[in-house]
């Protein structure tokens, strides 16, 4: 699975433009309306899908996105509204070695946080659906596909749906209820390797996607505790 999905000059140079843009004009940024599938693009050359917004049990504005999108410490900024320059920071990221997740500390001066984004609404959290239900993911470079849930492997969800690089992060919904985070598309099981894109989301015929169960992620960042913890979407 791709771990980087833009090429390092186009991330370098969108983080370089925010962060010039924004030095000494904070108070006349514009802000970014972001919510669950928003694109959001790091300072280590990547970009990722954001999972879902909200707030903690301290009260400030956090995001959650996939943690082999960025490490702890990364700066970020909103894909389709750079102008509001640098919009906060990755507070913790596991680097992909445990559920595969990272949670951001987000500046509320420069985000407008929002429930939904195009066809996705997070309203509340829900429960990983059992075999031949039907999951929907949405993310900044395929929109919103569903796809029938074939199963668990390894602790994640195997499911249908069209994945690209840049999805990763993007919410995973049963109506509007947060069940998961995708995560990539399999590229191999075992010593068998097979890799067949999504080239649209039109089209079934792809090798097939997977996602944390999001009660794992949430019960992981109440148990480490700081920021994120006691999560709840907007």
């Amino acid at each position: 699975m791709a771990k980087r999905f833009r090429t390092m000059a186009l991330a370098a140079a969108a983080i370089a433009t925010a962060v010039v843009s924004g030095a000494g004009t904070a108070s006349a940024a514009p802000s970014a309306v972001l919510g669950g599938s928003s694109g959001i693009v790091f300072d280590n050359n990547s970009a990722c899908s954001l999972t879902t917004i909200g707030r903690d049990n301290a009260g400030r504005l956090v995001g959650i996105t996939a943690g082999h999108c960025a490490p702890t410490g990364a700066k970020l900024i909103a894909e389709r509204t750079p102008e509001a320059g640098v919009i906060g920071k990755v507070a913790f990221s596991d680097d992909a070695k445990t559920l595969d997740y990272a949670v951001l500390e987000l500046d509320p001066a420069r985000v407008t946080p929002a429930r939904s984004i195009g066809p996705t609404t997070i309203a509340g959290f829900g429960a990983a659906p059992a075999p031949g239900a039907t999951v929907c993911s949405s993310g900044r470079t395929t929109g919103t596909d569903c796809g029938v849930v074939w199963g668990m492997l390894d602790g994640t969800s195997i499911n249908q749906y069209c994945s690209k690089p840049g999805d990763s992060g993007g919410p995973v919904v049963v109506g509007d209820r947060l069940v998961g985070m995708n995560q990539g598309r399999l590229t191999g099981l075992g010593p068998i390797g097979f890799d067949l894109p999504c080239t649209t989301a039109a089209n079934p015929v792809h090798s097939p996607a997977f996602f944390q169960p999001i009660d794992l992620i949430l019960a992981a960042i109440n148990a480490q505790g700081g920021v994120g913890a006691g999560f709840q979407p907007i």
